[in-house]
């Protein structure tokens, strides 16, 4: 295959910002470090948010070279280059379209070969590529080596050792960044070529097509596209050509009706080479210390034992080192901030008295307190994640997937529902079989995101004390266990109890990178404090102004009147008016259901929530109200991206009513059984 460096053309506007801030992508495979070089470059100077008209994360920051500025975007991660998913029609439109004046390939010197595969396409585009071997010192613990310099002149690209986690190389990958963006730096790329039986074929195709392809696409680069069968770049050509010439390249495409082949084996055995000249492997037998630590951990019933001890674990830490420092913040400082304000609102309206200490520092304060907790639980989980501990947790969970006619890739979005239920479902786009997919977005709102932790942890620890974990650490398994069960009638009553195959490729495990993690708990922390700033601040103030209109009295207010209208559904799950108040609030966000008792309850004389609710209800109904909780319909936002994901109105419906129904079983049978056994 002949170069496709050709010069593409960049308007004089662009050229001369990108003189003085130019322009870097970040490309790799999953799990090859390469957010953890983006946040080492930017730290804090970053911003996320969706590529446009998509749901895929973008993620742009900025850092200073030779004192200027330069933008870097860290684009999806992806196998490939083929239209077989949105990240990997976003990277290489990006590349084509946006032309950076460097891209970084992140890859991995533990996995080389298969992380190579990436490289052998982008080595194809246009733009300068620089090759970042992230995990040097992982790769050596598994008893391989790669040697550099002869992998830089077999690629005839730059390639730097990196150790990402340490930030060891860093300094290096800037130094060879600048050199190639001051033109320093000579590129002399090997591209990989197509079969020999199939060269003819694409040289024929080149000349057909050849001023007929729309910019910036390089007219080989299609012809390889249209021989490897990608829909979305043969969709453009048939309307760009004429009847005439595209009916000779389809002559042409049915005769090498193997060339999808040709091109990956051309693209396989270049990789081969790199990886004969350069990796030197361990001795046949040596046992790598990911094959020893996966014998446990990916063992399909040690597996499993583990992943319970993991999840009790983190509630363990999360509700050891979180709870006091709740607790504290709980009665001491919005207790104290409440007094304050009272004091200091001693002249003013009641009205206003009581919107700033019971409808903001009530409600909103409440839901506060429990950033400490939100924190440490968003820490451990980014470092199980980071290490590579979740992949395992997925492979372990396999046979459950089955279960319901799913399988091991159907649990990556399910686990992204630990965080939130939106990426969760969001996430479902992995999944390649429609009923599988659909099947997976409706079963996600089972998941107990952080949301819904935030009030098990609050309600646990206030009612259980030092049983706080066990107490989560079950409901997490009653969710899930609800989510499996559900799953499998749903299989069986509405998709006939079809299953599908899945192949599933897990990380190497590595130290983590504690930068990374640091962001991760900063970025989702700040998130949570906004939302509490803006959808629970607005919550509290309105279930505040129907809790004292019209005359000022709660039990005879407007949200009372809706809390006793509803009262006799409540009452079957144990549960008062204001309780189920707390769960109708939960639908914008799960916290309101805190920030509405914070409200409802009021802080006075330095009493917290939580011991106004300990001492106003029974264990029986706080094991109620926590079911119900976790089963409960998902906020809003889910329920919104069910409807954008499903493109149905009766599926989201059906999904509401489905948790509605649930969580209503499962909580009035949680309340009588603990009321028969008297907890």
């Amino acid at each position: 295959m002949t170069n496709c460096h050709a010069p593409t053309t960049i308007s004089d506007e662009r050229q001369a910002t990108r003189q003085e801030s130019p322009l870097i992508a970040l490309a790799g495979q999953p799990n090859m470090g390469k957010s953890t070089l983006f946040n080492l470059l930017t730290g804090l100077n970053q911003h996320v948010g969706n590529w446009p008209g998509k749901t895929v994360e973008r993620r742009e920051g900025g850092f200073s070279l030779d004192g200027k500025p330069v933008r870097i975007v860290d684009l999806p991660g992806t196998y490939s280059l083929t239209a077989n998913s949105p990240e990997e029609v976003i990277a290489r439109e990006f590349i084509l379209r946006e032309q950076p004046d460097v891209v970084v390939a992140v890859v991995s010197a533990a996995n080389l070969e298969r992380s190579l595969y990436l490289v052998a396409e982008l080595i194809s585009l246009p733009s300068p590529l620089v090759v970042a071997l992230n995990m040097v010192d992982v790769a050596e613990h598994e008893g391989m080596h790669v040697d550099v310099d002869i992998l830089q002149a077999a690629l005839g690209v730059p390639v730097v050792p990196l150790v990402a986690t340490r930030a060891q190389g860093v300094r290096e990958l800037l130094e060879i960044i600048r050199q190639v963006l001051k033109g320093e730096r000579a590129l002399m790329p090997r591209i990989p070529e197509i079969r020999a039986d199939h060269r003819q074929a694409l040289q024929d195709i080149s000349r057909i097509i050849s001023g007929n392809v729309p910019a910036p696409y390089p007219t080989e680069w299609v012809a390889l596209k249209l021989l490897e069968g990608d829909a979305e770049l043969t969709r453009l050509m048939q309307r760009q050509l004429t009847a005439e010439k595209w009916d000779a390249v389809y002559q042409i495409l049915v005769q090498h009706d193997d060339a999808q082949m040709a091109v990956a084996s051309g693209r396989y055995e270049w990789v081969g080479r790199m990886i004969r000249a350069a990796v030197a492997r361990p001795p046949i037998g040596q046992i790598s210390l990911t094959e020893r630590l996966d014998r446990w951990a990916a063992h399909p019933l040690w597996g499993l034992f583990i992943l319970g001890l993991v999840l009790g674990a983190v509630f363990w830490v999360t509700f050891t080192i979180g709870s006091p420092i709740q607790n504290w913040l709980d009665t001491t400082l919005i207790g104290g901030l409440v007094s304050l304000a009272d004091g200091a609102l001693i002249s003013a309206p009641s009205w206003i008295r009581s919107l700033i200490t019971d409808g903001i520092l009530g409600g909103v304060g409440s839901v506060l307190t429990f950033l400490p907790i939100l924190a440490i639980f968003f820490a451990v989980f980014g470092l199980l994640e980071d290490i590579g501990y979740m992949a395992r947790a997925a492979y372990v969970m396999d046979n459950f997937m089955h279960l319901m006619g799913l399988h091991g890739k159907s649990f990556l979005p399910l686990f992204l529902g630990f965080g939130c239920n939106v990426p969760a479902v969001i996430g479902s786009r992995v999944i390649d079989s429609e009923k599988a997919r659909l099947l997976t977005i409706l079963v996600t709102p089972f998941m107990p995101c952080t949301a819904r932790m935030a009030v098990v942890a609050f309600i646990a620890a206030a009612f259980f004390g030092p049983y706080a974990t066990i107490v989560s650490w079950g409901f997490v398994l009653l969710s899930i266990l609800t989510l499996v069960l559900v799953g499998i009638l749903l299989n069986r009553a509405i998709f006939k109890g079809q299953r599908s195959a899945f192949i599933m490729e897990m990380p190497l495990y590595h130290l983590p990178n504690w930068r990374t993690i640091g962001l991760l708990v900063w970025q989702r922390s700040l998130a949570f404090i906004q939302k509490a700033g803006t959808t629970i601040l607005l919550i509290s103030v309105i279930v505040w102004a129907l809790s004292v209109l019209p005359n000022g009295d709660l039990n005879n207010s407007f949200l009372a009147i809706l809390g006793r209208w509803i009262e006799p559904i409540g009452r079957i799950m144990g549960l008062d008016w204001r309780l189920t108040v707390a769960l109708l609030t939960s639908f914008m966000a799960k916290e309101n259901a805190i920030a509405t008792l914070g409200v409802v309850f009021g802080n006075a004389q330095g009493v917290g929530l939580a011991q106004t609710l300990t001492s106003t209800f029974s264990h029986a109904t706080a094991l109620a109200f926590l079911s119900a909780t976790m089963l409960f319909i998902p906020c809003a936002a889910t329920m919104a991206v069910i409807h954008q994901e499903t493109g149905s109105w009766r599926w989201t419906a059906f999904n509401i009513i489905l948790m509605l129904v649930v969580s209503f079983v499962v909580s009035s049978a949680v309340y009588w059984i603990a009321v028969a056994l008297g907890v």
